[in-house]
């Protein structure tokens, strides 16, 4: 597996922004799909989004268009989720994940990827 590691998350209310981070531990991530998924208490993860290892947005899920984007920085092995107009059902643990098998490009399902960080809480106040 590899070891990515989530920050940025905290409160925030709604309206606000935050940029959430995933940086890779132990490995250069250019060579990697990262996705960023969500589980809102109560609820199943839910995939958002997925950029690819050339830095095009694979998907990004439809009812966050707009309001989020998903980039990446090679120089620094981080790949980023930028959520604005946050809202309150948008509380959430935010992890990023990628396959060990990157040829296959960006997936929409958890089981698609075998290696996920520990996740940020992000708390929407409203």
């Amino acid at each position: 597996q590899l070891q990515l590691v989530e920050s940025g998350g905290g409160l925030v209310h709604s309206g606000g922004s935050l940029r959430l981070a995933c940086a890779a531990s132990g490995f250069t991530m250019n060579g990697n799909p990262i996705g960023w998924f969500r589980q809102a208490p109560g609820r199943e993860l839910e995939g958002i989004a997925c950029i690819t290892r050339a830095g095009s947005i694979s998907w990004l899920l439809d009812s966050e268009k707009g309001r989020f984007t998903i980039s990446r920085d090679n120089a620094k092995n981080t790949v980023y989720l930028q959520m604005n107009s946050l809202k309150p059902e948008d509380t959430a643990i935010y992890s990023c994940a990628t396959r060990t098998r990157a040829w296959l490009g960006c997936g929409r399902r958890q089981s698609d990827y075998d290696s996920w960080g520990q996740g940020t809480q992000v708390t929407v106040s409203s």
